[in-house]
């Protein structure tokens, strides 16, 4: 997910999110804060060979959301610092992100858990995935419905990269 945030940087021309994939409702940004490590996701440049990949959101008093997304690469810290903003209406999981300002990418949540342990994030395309959790790991049944429900989507969950998690 770190770098969902850098999609910025490859989704900058603002096409629309594919239209079949609608963001979740009902979204409490308030509950999303927090840690959100990454458990699987669609091969991106800026996560090559990126590992124990986290992101962590706080709400600022202005309602944007800051995101602090790391990772290590070849035993050193990766990290960046970015701006979430919402597209409309703040109870709907259809953001945009910057990490270079003034330049917005897509970050729609496609897929959360009720009590808020896991989300399914894309971009504008089919080309950008990731399954996100609270914790390092999801149980294999858990993670089989997200890829299963991922799939169903025409995501090409036979390229998903699993980065490597310390377990907590």
């Amino acid at each position: 997910m770190v770098m969902v945030l850098l999609a910025a940087l490859t989704g900058c021309v603002s096409d629309q999110p594919p239209k079949s994939i609608p963001p979740v409702s009902g979204f409490d940004v308030e509950r999303y804060m927090g840690t959100w490590y990454e458990i699987a996701r669609l091969p991106q440049w800026f996560e090559r060979n990126l590992n124990e990949v986290k992101a962590e959101y706080t709400l600022l008093s202005n309602g944007t959301v800051k995101v602090v997304n790391s990772g290590i690469r070849d035993g050193e810290i990766k990290r960046v610092e970015g701006v979430v903003r919402f597209k409309g209406l703040k109870t709907v999981g259809d953001l945009e992100v910057s990490f270079f300002k003034p330049f917005y990418g897509d970050y729609r949540i496609i897929r959360l858990a009720e009590d808020y342990h896991y989300a399914i994030v894309t971009s504008k395309t089919r080309e950008s995935l990731w399954i996100l959790s609270r914790k390092p790991q999801l149980p294999q049944d858990e993670l089989a419905a997200l890829l299963a429900y991922a799939a169903g989507l025409d995501f090409d969950i036979s390229k998903l990269e699993y980065p490597n998690q310390t377990a907590k």
